[in-house]
């Protein structure tokens, strides 16, 4: 299984939402506003993000690459 990395907010929110109501399974999702931040700032939180969550901690989770993109 892998994570999932897409702009598509609003649709991958409503199936993470309906994945849980389900109790059913997913690797991970991560959201990120694609006109906000530029391919470096977008990297840098993607690294941010590996760095402090594992795959396992990612199971069944939906982050947003904001936060981590802000994150030092």
């Amino acid at each position: 299984m892998r994570v999932i990395y897409s702009f598509n907010r609003r649709d991958f929110s409503s199936l993470h939402s309906k994945f849980i109501a389900k109790d059913r399974n997913h690797a991970g999702i991560i959201l990120a506003q694609q006109q906000r931040y530029s391919v470096g700032e977008k990297m840098r939180g993607i690294v941010n993000l590996m760095a402090a969550k594992s795959a396992e901690e990612m199971i069944n989770n939906l982050e947003y690459l904001g936060a981590y993109i802000r994150a030092e």
